[in-house]
């Protein structure tokens, strides 16, 4: 197959083959403090969501061709940065994680021959709704994770092509600010005072 100023080429890819989103709302998570200290609340990270191991379960619907049953059960783990008020040197990273989540969602996947593969990918976007804020022994917020649930294969596909990505530009060395290059553009100044003759004019 031919195409006006480009070739086609073969190559392997992750394709999706169907995608869908989802979310979830946590009005109280609690994360436990090591001591019954005062701490205030600096900044929280959190990380991709996973599927727990063994929980993924795909299962073909009989009335509905090519379409599958897909449970799973997912945790998001956190990184919770709190400062002690009376030691503001002392500043603790706690881990935790949300609540489990449990789905069980209708995906499309093909039928396939039996070596093909489907991989059920999932992707998180997690944010806090409230700021944490500490009662007692505990940090407490709200939070809102985002989901996207994809069913992946990996196949061929024929694809235009320009050819190689062309070569890229340098990169950029990083370089401490010199203050020699600043004076060595400065005016040269006056040495000596002005005249009387200079000021009235």
């Amino acid at each position: 197959m031919d195409f006006p100023d480009f070739k086609a080429e073969c190559v392997m890819v992750n394709k999706v083959y169907f995608s869908c989103q989802q979310r979830e709302c946590f009005e109280d998570v609690f994360v436990p403090l090591p001591d019954s200290g005062k701490y205030e609340f600096i900044d929280i990270t959190f990380n991709q969501g996973k599927i727990i191991k063994n929980t993924l379960d795909i299962t073909p619907i009989p009335n509905r061709p090519n379409f599958s049953r897909v449970r799973f059960r997912i945790r998001i783990t956190f990184t919770l940065r709190v400062r002690e008020i009376c030691d503001e040197k002392n500043i603790l990273a706690i881990r935790g994680e949300l609540p489990e989540i449990q789905k069980d969602i209708i995906m499309f996947m093909p039928e396939a021959r039996s070596e093909f593969k489907f991989k059920i990918i999932l992707e998180t976007a997690s944010q806090i709704l409230t700021e944490p804020v500490q009662e007692e022994r505990f940090f407490t917020f709200a939070a809102g994770t985002f989901l996207i649930v994809k069913a992946v294969g990996r196949v061929q596909l024929l694809v235009p092509a320009y050819g190689f990505c062309p070569e890229p530009a340098d990169c950029e060395e990083f370089l401490p600010d010199d203050v020699c290059i600043d004076f060595d553009d400065a005016p040269f100044p006056n040495f000596f005072p002005p005249q009387l003759e200079d000021l009235e004019n």
